[in-house]
């Protein structure tokens, strides 16, 4: 992975390369198939396969309060990517260097000049340059005017829709863990370090570890079952996690809260990153502690069952 924060030339080792320039966000089937057709072209040319991405991005600098909230962080995404198939990945640093660039500028001073690409994939709706003016048909025009191999690629669909981050995130707020994880080909991850809460689970027999700073977007409230990465811990630890606000207990703030089946340790402080396999139920209160502790209980036992489900795939 290189961070790019300027128009420089790359290492030559990155020139000459075939590129695909997306935010790649959540790295999907979509992407996997459109990095295939990377992949294919790079190696009938003999050159690099190079993603090209942005960190933040664009619409998070030019339109905050628009902007979406992400489905993966950089270097996940630059790992996915690598996995997929490309060589390398560029991280583009979002700012008015680049954005300021008008599309036959961002042509000729990144895919030309700092690249020096041999060609270049991409899917059927990408723009480029300021205000996103350039099309697939200007680049078209412009790769053949200039020499360089391009090809569009034809968007994925599955179950008769596009394959496409919009729709992950919908799914996601929908609650639909397995249907983001069809389309993504994994389980949507959240990150966070834990930090101390209220302190009830444990006092009811029930230890939960308190996600905070997570970057990602959270999917509706509910209670998932998830498989639990921690730093340090080689396997990822079966785990149920409760999304949303602790109604029972009269709580108005969101909280993503796992509970480590089988396991215990002091985790304050420590990364946890987690995999959402499926939601269970959505959030309720409970009429009293008995009512919601014979529901955990219920909720262990289906976690359980899904995550075995999902460990025989």
């Amino acid at each position: 992975m290189i961070t790019l924060e300027n128009l420089q030339p790359v290492p030559d080792a990155l020139r000459r390369s075939v590129l695909s320039i997306g935010n790649f966000d959540g790295v999907h089937r979509g992407h996997a198939d459109l990095i295939g057709r990377l992949r294919l072209m790079a190696d009938a040319l003999k050159a690099p396969a190079i993603a090209i991405t942005f960190d933040p991005h664009p619409i998070a600098v030019l339109r905050p309060d628009q902007a979406p909230a992400p489905l993966s962080w950089t270097d996940r995404k630059a790992a996915l990517l690598k996995q997929i198939g490309v060589d390398a990945v560029a991280i583009f640093k979002t700012g008015p260097w680049l954005l300021g660039l008008t599309a036959r500028a961002f042509f000729e001073r990144v895919i030309l000049d700092q690249f020096d690409a041999a060609g270049l994939v991409e899917g059927p709706t990408f723009g480029f340059g300021r205000d996103r003016v350039g099309t697939v048909e200007t680049l078209d025009d412009w790769c053949a005017e200039a020499g360089l191999r391009f090809e569009i690629a034809a968007p994925s669909e599955q179950d008769g829709r596009i394959v496409s981050s919009t729709r992950i995130r919908h799914a996601l707020l929908d609650g639909l863990a397995h249907e983001a994880a069809g389309l993504l080909g994994r389980p949507h991850r959240l990150r966070g370090t834990v930090v101390r809460g209220e302190g009830r689970g444990r006092t009811i027999g029930f230890p939960t570890a308190n996600l905070g700073g997570i970057d990602t977007l959270i999917p509706a409230d509910g209670v998932y079952a998830t498989l639990a990465y921690l730093d340090g811990s080689p396997e990822p630890i079966p785990s149920a996690t409760h999304i949303g606000p602790n109604a029972t207990f009269g709580a108005e703030m969101r909280t993503v809260e796992a509970h480590l089946l089988d396991f215990e340790a002091n985790l304050y402080g420590r990364r946890i990153e987690l995999d959402l396999l499926a939601r269970l139920r959505p959030s309720q209160a409970f009429h009293g502690l008995e009512a919601l502790l014979a529901q955990m209980e219920c909720d262990v036992a289906e976690a359980r069952k899904v995550i075995a489900g999902h460990r025989l795939l």
